[in-house]
């Protein structure tokens, strides 16, 4: 079958996946796109449809997670958190519906504007890429500790990152002993779910459960839909207001030129610098929103293009979190021993033309989909969706993906690392980014650092 017509199916495929997954709230970006990604890139799909998939899911859930946030004041998933506020604001007059279309627009304009800006600078930056190649493992571990000087956990993170090197090398060295041959997407595939068994593990620990007991369900209470616009498909030039539009387009601009800053961070910052020279709380909230979700958009898709393209090796927070299996997806891609993955399977214009593709097709379901049917998704996510069977269909799938690589050893080393990583993360502060460069540094760290 064609490449082209392949990639546009698989983004449909994501699109739709996606647009679903992003209506659950507290869905976890990593946790839910790496294990989708690595079906994908295992079935064999070629490298342009995966990456296709990607952007089209990325997308489509980070305009969807504004369903959760703005209707229902419960973040969508990690980057929705600094929106809390302000959204929580148009609740409270009554305007969540307004918050939401600011949010959704500002997200489809800023996805437009950070693929071809990132793209340009990162073939500027590729000049560098030898380098940061051949220093990779001083370089992963360098990024842990800069990272985790920025984390929850600061100075236990840094702590330990040598530790953790070793828990890692350990683990490695066990099953390479069974095995007869290492294992990675175990490893990684471990760390990504590692905060989500964390709460089904305290949940089975009779001490543990009180820390997340619930007494009665949460309420929500909805307003109702008004349409502005006639037709199916909405212009979001004439949901934002000319002001509001530039700000958009000037800090999904500015964020698309960068790859080692968090997009959390990156979101809060852009959406406060705005906010803080509009007069009124009404429209300082509604400008501050659609620029955060703009970022949001940008920040991704920028982390993730700019990395692949540039370096080929995993080199800012989304790349060694949700688009990690673009890098890293033995035996398919890999960044060592031997660099094969999409930096070296396709061009520039290749990311370009299927990045489009992607992101199009995404704003074609999910867009217009927010921003006609947002109150009757929730309520049927709400009456009908139980969260807790939507973290058992990622278990099963972060379990199937490990028997894939090395049977009962692979799947026992991913809950391994899954109860070590998610414990570290829950009540040290040890981020999900962190792990995952101390998981590339360790053979490093063990064998330089330790001469081991």
């Amino acid at each position: 079958m064609d490449v082209l017509l392949i990639s546009i199916l698989l983004a449909v495929l994501g699109g739709i996946i996606f647009t679903a997954i992003g209506l659950i709230s507290g869905s976890d970006e990593t946790a839910v796109l790496v294990p989708a990604t690595l079906i994908v890139v295992l079935l064999g799909a070629p490298p342009e449809a995966v990456f296709a998939f990607f952007m089209a899911a990325v997308l489509s859930k980070h305009l969807t997670h504004a369903i959760p946030t703005a209707l229902m004041g419960v973040p969508g998933d990690t980057t929705a958190t600094p929106m809390l506020d302000h959204a929580n604001f148009m609740r409270r007059i009554g305007l969540p519906h307004i918050a939401l279309r600011k949010m959704i627009s500002g997200g489809i304009i800023g996805a437009f504007i950070a693929l071809p800006v990132s793209l340009v600078f990162a073939v500027f930056l590729s000049r560098f890429g030898e380098f940061f190649q051949e220093n990779a493992g001083i370089i992963f571990t360098l990024a842990a500790v800069l990272i985790g000087y920025f984390s929850k956990g600061r100075w236990a993170s840094i702590i330990l990152i040598i530790p953790l090197a070793l828990v890692i090398q350990g683990l490695n060295l066990v099953s390479t002993t069974i095995l007869g041959t290492g294992l990675s997407i175990s490893f990684f595939l471990g760390i990504a779910i590692g905060p989500m068994f964390t709460d089904i593990l305290l949940a089975s620990s009779g001490s543990g459960r009180l820390m997340i007991e619930r007494r009665q369900p949460n309420e929500y209470k909805l307003a109702p839909e008004r349409k502005s616009w006639t037709g199916y498909f909405p212009n979001p030039f004439k949901v934002l207001t000319k002001k509001q539009t530039a700000a958009v387009g000037g800090t999904s601009f500015l964020s698309s030129l960068t790859f080692a800053l968090s997009p959390v961070g990156m979101t809060a910052l852009m959406g406060e610098l705005v906010g803080s020279r509009v007069k009124g709380q009404y429209k300082k909230s509604t400008t501050s929103l659609s620029t955060m979700n703009g970022v949001t958009e940008s920040t991704y898709i920028a982390e993730t293009i700019i990395p692949l393209v540039a370096f080929g090796i995993p080199l800012s927070p989304v790349a060694i979190g949700p688009a990690q299996a673009l890098f890293n997806a033995p035996p398919v891609f890999t960044t060592e021993p031997e660099m094969h993955n999409l930096h070296t399977l396709m061009e520039p214009m290749d990311f370009l033309l299927y990045g489009l593709i992607g992101i199009v097709i995404a704003a074609i379901i999910a867009y217009p989909f927010s921003m006609n049917f947002a109150r009757k998704a929730t309520v049927l996510v709400l009456k009908h969706i139980n969260q807790e069977a939507i973290i058992a269909m990622f278990i099963g799938i972060v379990t199937l993906l490990a028997f894939y690589e090395g049977g009962l050893v692979s799947v026992t080393v991913t809950f391994a690392m899954a109860m070590v990583g998610g414990l570290l993360n829950r009540f040290l502060g040890v981020g999900i980014g962190v792990q995952f460069m101390i998981f590339y540094g360790s053979g490093w760290i063990v064998t330089t650092l330790l001469g081991m």
